[in-house]
């Protein structure tokens, strides 16, 4: 049976350069960071003082008030950014199949903030003041779950955890039940709130995000010598996917073509990546295979990039063994410089900002680009947005456990 092609009809966004569309790509395009200190707790006694964290954001805006008290913050963005994804789309939820819709979700922490909390409820007043929305708060299909059942979507509908990488996987899981025939539409992407000082002070412990202070908004610096770690982001993505004979027949713009997947894993170390990035290799050779795509048509690599000393040198190479020659032409760059590192919904965003620049032409830059790292040598687009007619972009995502997870997206 003979695939079908698979394209991307709507979007929504909730993130630290913006919740909505327009307002997050004129911030990436300008190059400005969503960064700063954290406010919304006290990091006084931690070494990282900053993250990427969403401003401007009131879940009463897209949900009921009983709603926003039985959802988690994961929720909340999750919910906000698939409302805004179907707007966008057009869809006429009515006229839908609702079996043949499908949701795939990813996240690679959930419910972290409710976790939080209840621990606190159950330290300080006993078992018995506990919620009994805390589990359903707390666990990591929510997100898919709440969305199914807000759209009465009846098809497959399931949580991706891979991690950092879950958000691509689970737009490439929703690529797949659309090239097969098992949906019609699927809303898929990824969602996180991780910015609690539960999870804030693990990751400092671990010594992987940035301790700059000075210039908080320069504290992540993807490829550069003086990168020092990621820095926490949070907020949602979520895309409408579906056939492209089902977007034509209800007339649909169409913002892109999913056109290609992959999917490893190092098997290697439950945080660091494999030597030379064999891993990230085969996920990408994998998604451009898929594609039917050389390495030489790609215009524009979203990198994970996440200004770690070990994903940086390792996708530099992974890059440099798939491509060949083609490494040094081919334009680079991490968005993370400006959006901080999403967790488990980087992919969703980084993939929204992949169609976003094929549709204004338009390659976002890596901001903070200041001292070049001889073991990062390719181009990086520093700095400043670079105008270029772009076909063929490709998405990098990378997660503790050695997960590797690849999009690819072309100009419909």
């Amino acid at each position: 049976m003979d695939k079908k092609r698979v394209v991307i009809t709507g979007m929504g966004i909730v993130s630290p350069l913006g919740n909505a569309l327009e307002t997050f790509w004129g911030n990436l395009e300008e190059g400005k960071s969503g960064i700063d200190l954290v406010t919304r707790f006290d990091v006084s006694n931690m070494p990282t003082k900053v993250a990427a964290e969403v401003k401007d954001f009131d879940p009463n805006q897209w949900l009921e008030r009983k709603e926003v008290r039985h959802m988690d913050r994961f929720v909340h963005f999750a919910m906000a950014a698939a409302k805004m994804a179907v707007d966008d789309s057009q869809l006429d939820i009515e006229e839908l199949d609702k079996k043949r819709c499908s949701v795939i979700v990813g996240t690679g922490v959930g419910g972290v903030t409710t976790l939080e909390t209840q621990k606190e409820v159950l330290m300080n007043k006993g078992p018995g003041r506990v919620s009994p929305f805390f589990v359903p708060m707390m666990i990591s299909n929510m997100a898919a779950g709440h969305i199914s059942i807000a759209f009465g979507f009846q098809g497959t509908s399931h949580a991706v955890i891979t991690a950092c990488a879950s958000a691509t996987n689970a737009i490439g899981e929703a690529m797949r039940l659309v090239q097969h025939g098992y949906a019609d539409v699927v809303l898929c992407g990824g969602t996180e709130a991780p910015i609690v000082p539960l999870a804030f002070a693990g990751f400092c412990s671990m010594r992987a995000m940035s301790t700059e202070t000075e210039n908080p908004q320069e504290a992540c610096r993807p490829f550069d010598k003086r990168r020092s770690g990621f820095v926490m982001g949070e907020g949602a993505g979520i895309l409408v996917i579906e056939s492209l004979e089902h977007a034509q027949k209800r007339k649909a713009r169409i913002y892109g073509e999913l056109a290609g997947y992959g999917s490893t894993c190092d098997a290697y170390h439950i945080t660091s990546p494999a030597p030379g990035g064999a891993g990230a290799v085969q996920s990408m050779k994998e998604a451009l295979d898929s594609a039917n795509i050389k390495p030489e048509e790609v215009d524009y690599i979203n990198a994970h990039g996440t200004g770690t000393n070990a994903n940086d040198v390792n996708e530099t190479e992974a890059i440099k063994e798939l491509f060949g020659e083609a490494a040094s032409k081919v334009a680079i760059s991490s968005t993370k410089s400006m959006t901080g590192h999403l967790l488990g919904a980087a992919g969703a965003i980084e993939a929204i900002a992949c169609t976003l620049a094929i549709n204004n032409g338009i390659i976002p830059p890596t901001i903070n680009y200041g001292e070049p790292d001889p073991h990062c040598d390719l181009d990086y687009v520093p700095n400043k947005s670079r105008k270029k007619d772009l076909k063929i972009a490709l998405s990098n995502t990378f997660g503790f456990g050695g997960h590797n997870a690849t999009i690819v997206v072309r100009k419909f």
